[in-house]
């Protein structure tokens, strides 16, 4: 049988070899983000071959822009991005959970350890981990509520005029909106150069108006939107070689006209197209004083139309009776185009209430990062909204790792080794907002414990100006219960994955699997 050398020296049978490989893969992607984390936390420069940076101290901008071949890394990047799709905030911390996660059971195997025992162990401390993070949440209690503010500003890496932006856009929301889980308020952070930062009530569109001639401002607008061209309906090829097909083009033509006409009867003032619009449709419309806007995004008219109360149409929906077609407009209170930014605003709309929160930088590097640390901020307050808020800082991590001793002693054999993992883990934050703050860790973590247990208090953490012990709570220095579950959750399924691997085997050249579209390359 042949052997391996281990990381710390020893000889380890080849069966090991896939698992340290791996190890070190996850270790490597945890290493390049680690120094963004916290208040003090340090940017990271991103360069690419052409010579473009990119400065972030954001994880997620890191780990999908860092050039990553192994497939264990690219796992790791994977989960961190699922941490950003689900909750939009926590990916450094996720990165680093589950970095140590990894590390620690390689410890353990090393050590003798049977993998199956500390994967049973390691399951149940993230289990009851979980548990112990939502039972110590505290909610949130409105829009209102100044711990909204609290964590917008710490989402926000301190940036108070980003921090009121985003409370203030949540406040125009309003409670119910936010709860919802398919409303995202980060989705409503626009980045323009050279704007002013401002929010307000409504939709922001990046399109302009078609046509010069075209209103550049409308007030109490009917608004129609067309999921669809605005053109006339299209024939087969060489339909029109044909008398018969000569006559249905002329009759589609004619149906088109007069269905521009029933647009301006009906008073229509606002049309959103998804696709292209016909020359005469734009020369009618502008005529009869209407703002056309075509190809609009997606997601862009599906603002505007929950905001206005607009009901999406084809292009053969303009055959409606007007009746009919009058139930498909939306309203908007004001409309108008900002020329110099070259987008429209749709405001008090009809339908559901929407904010826009416009961000704006001198230039494009930095109104970059202005965006990402908006959208953090804003993913942050609909998560403390909807799940409450816990201390900051990596302090109730430590209070957490404390609860799982009675956990570990309750395990049978080396089940408990698996427990201690999750129980390292949780350390591992705080260390390294601690270190990032320039103050030795270890030091710390002692002085920490021991004010919780003689406090009796969670919050009780590390200001990282000073060094000294506090109050996080006080300080308002607190993090999203959603955020902390979901980072944790996410790191504990995917070291589970990692540390279940035994084998790694390459396929044939040219072997087709269920994901060969996106095999990794080894």
């Amino acid at each position: 049988m042949s052997n391996r050398q281990a990381p710390e020296g020893k000889e380890v049978d080849q069966r090991l070899a896939a698992l340290i490989t791996n190890a070190n893969a996850v270790q490597a992607v945890a290493a390049a983000v680690e120094g963004t984390l916290g208040p003090k936390g340090l940017d990271t420069m991103l360069v690419d071959r052409f010579g473009t940076v990119t400065i972030t101290n954001d994880g997620v901008t890191i780990l999908e822009e860092m050039e990553a071949t192994h497939p264990a890394a690219k796992m790791l990047i994977n989960t961190a991005r699922a941490q950003e799709n689900e909750v939009g905030d926590g990916t450094t911390t996720t990165t680093i959970l589950a970095g140590s996660l990894v590390s620690e059971g390689l410890n353990r195997v090393m050590k003798g350890v049977p993998v199956a025992r500390l994967l049973d162990g390691l399951q149940v401390g993230v289990e009851r981990a979980l548990q112990f993070l939502r039972e110590r949440g505290r909610p949130v209690r409105g829009c209102d509520d100044p711990l909204l503010c609290r964590v917008a500003l710490v989402a926000g890496r301190g940036r108070r005029d980003i921090a009121d932006l985003i409370v203030q856009a949540a406040r125009l929301v309003g409670e119910e909106k936010l709860r919802d889980p398919a409303f995202k308020l980060r989705d409503s952070i626009v980045a323009v150069e050279g704007a002013a930062n401002q929010v307000f009530e409504g939709v922001l569109v990046g399109r302009g108006r078609l046509h010069k001639m075209m209103p550049a401002e409308l007030h109490d607008a009917k608004v129609l939107i067309i999921d669809d061209a605005l053109s006339p309906e299209e024939l087969g090829e060489g339909s029109l070689a044909t008398e018969a097909g000569f006559n249905k083009y002329l009759a589609l033509q004619e149906e088109f006209y007069k269905n521009l006409v029933k647009i301006i009867d009906l008073g229509v003032k606002l049309v959103l197209v998804d696709r292209g619009v016909d020359s005469h449709a734009e020369e009618v419309l502008a005529d009869a004083g209407v703002m056309v806007l075509k190809r609009v995004s997606v997601k862009d008219w599906r603002r505007v139309a929950e905001h206005t109360g607009a009901w999406p149409i084809k292009r053969t929906g303009l055959r409606k009776s007007p009746e009919e077609l009058l139930k498909c407009l939306g309203k908007a209170r004001h409309v108008w185009e900002d020329e110099k930014l070259e987008h429209v605003r749709v405001e008090g709309g009809g339908g559901k209430p929407y904010a826009a929160v416009l961000v704006g930088a001198a230039t494009a590097e930095v109104l970059q990062e202005r965006e990402r640390i908006a959208r953090d901020a804003a993913s942050a307050v609909q998560a403390a909204l909807q799940g409450g808020v816990v201390p900051g800082g990596g302090s109730v991590e430590l209070a957490v790792a404390r609860d799982l001793e009675a956990v570990k002693s309750e395990q049978r054999g080396m089940a408990a080794y698996g427990v201690e993992c999750v129980m390292a883990a949780l350390e591992r934050p705080f260390m390294q907002i601690v270190t990032n703050a320039g103050f030795n860790a270890l030091e710390k973590l002692g002085e920490v414990i021991t004010a919780q247990r003689e406090s009796g208090r969670d919050s009780m953490g590390v200001d990282c100006d000073t060094g000294f012990v506090c109050d996080l709570w006080e300080k308002g220095i607190i993090d999203p219960v959603p955020v902390k579950v979901n980072a944790l959750q996410a790191a504990g399924e995917l070291a589970q994955a990692i540390l279940r691997i035994d084998t790694i085997i390459r396929r044939k050249e040219g072997e087709k699997g269920p994901d060969s579209a996106r095999r990794d390359e080894f």
